[in-house]
């Protein structure tokens, strides 16, 4: 099954994150689908030493889907995101974990975000946010609210009690309209599945594991949302779906997949505490300032050995060190690279203001190689 990002009409090639593009590309990223690969033995266990309290379900009462979405609705906010340097726009939705502006979403709702406004759906007030933190791995993002309190906070469940056939209901911002979020009843389809979520338009993706997969028709814009179980508890973080058509009767058949509570609230724990790890990344994005070429190799025909450039952002430190449209960058950081992937890793741990080695062919097959003093950038 083919594995992309759900994208509106003519969504651009914009390149990898923390990369601007060339001129003229305009993504948006609002959901993402998925196909499910192997199933993982292990679910995800419930995280230790987490600052938000879950509610038990055994003594909670049974609630219909209008109740659950009363319930959940004024701890959903609506992220809109600024793609800056592609000139564009983004949509998707997010959970309220602290009565001042603490907010759990997908990492692909915000990367690549070079501003990002916030709705409160409880009091309907607009906050300006920034990126606590991030981890790519397991697409967890934290945001924080500038100016917030008194925000209605999630009722969160545990995910490691969700058993295949229980209803849930996912709650978002479907379409990215604002306002009343959207709700998709269903139910719990598998658990601890894995799947492959792929961004066709970046390039990138990410294998994502102990997933619960619903049959819940989550829609574009749902990203970040929340699964709520029949006791109004969240349970997992809207992240995918796909569709698959019936060819004999016509009918489409949604799954969607979503990554259990007790491990976002887990990743967003080390977050919070300033813990950064080979995954999880805190505060600013480093940012080098290329646009990456969809084209291959020097010109007069030499084999591609690296990532060809389609130019350097004005006053960025790649276009301060010389680099230019036509140059393909073979190492950052003295690593290896050959794909958008492969920048991103090697920048992955690094920040504003760090010193960073990139060695790179010029146009004519000359080697270069010059250190780089890293600018801030996207989801930021």
């Amino acid at each position: 099954m083919s594995v992309i990002y759900n994208q509106p009409p003519d969504p651009g090639q914009p390149p990898a994150a923390g990369q601007p593009p060339a001129a003229g590309q305009a993504p948006r990223r609002w959901r993402r689908a998925a196909a499910i690969g192997a199933a993982s033995a292990v679910a995800a266990s419930a995280a230790t030493g987490i600052a938000w309290a879950t509610a038990g379900a055994s003594t909670q009462q049974v609630l219909t889907t209008a109740e659950i979405t009363a319930r959940t609705d004024p701890a959903v906010v609506d992220v809109v995101t600024t793609l800056g340097y592609q000139h564009a726009g983004a949509a998707g939705t997010g959970v309220v974990l602290t009565s001042d502006g603490e907010v759990l979403t997908n990492n692909h709702v915000v990367d690549g975000a070079t501003s990002i406004r916030v709705t409160d759906v409880g009091n309907g007030r607009t906050y300006k946010a920034v990126v606590v933190g991030y981890d790519r791995t397991d697409d967890i993002a934290v945001l924080q609210l500038r100016g917030a309190s008194g925000l209605t906070t999630a009722t969160l469940g545990d995910s490691s009690a969700v058993r295949t056939g229980g209803k849930v209901v996912g709650i978002g911002n479907a379409g990215g309209r604002g306002g009343r979020p959207s709700t998709a009843a269903g139910r719990v389809t598998g658990l601890g599945q894995t799947i492959t979520a792929s961004d066709q338009a970046a390039g990138t993706s990410e294998q994502l594991t102990g997933i619960i997969r619903t049959s819940a028709a989550i829609q574009a814009g749902d990203s970040g949302g929340p699964l709520v179980n029949r006791y109004g508890q969240v349970i997992g973080i809207d992240t995918a779906a796909s569709s698959s058509l019936r060819f004999q009767s016509g009918a489409g058949q949604t799954q969607s997949f979503a990554i259990p509570v007790n491990k976002a609230l887990s990743i967003a724990s080390r977050i919070e505490a300033g813990k950064s790890s080979a995954t999880v990344h805190i505060g600013a994005t480093a940012f080098l300032g290329v646009g990456l070429s969809s084209g291959t190799g020097l010109p007069g025909g030499s084999a591609s050995t690296g990532v060809a450039i389609a130019g350097a952002l004005s006053g960025s430190p790649a276009a301060r060190a010389g680099l230019t449209a036509g140059d393909e960058i073979v190492s950052v950081g003295g690593r290896p690279v050959t794909s958008s992937s492969d920048i991103q890793a090697a920048l992955a741990s690094h920040h504003p203001g760090d010193t960073i080695s990139v060695s790179w062919l010029d146009s004519s097959g000359q080697s270069h190689t010059a250190s780089l003093v890293l600018a801030a950038g996207p989801a930021q």
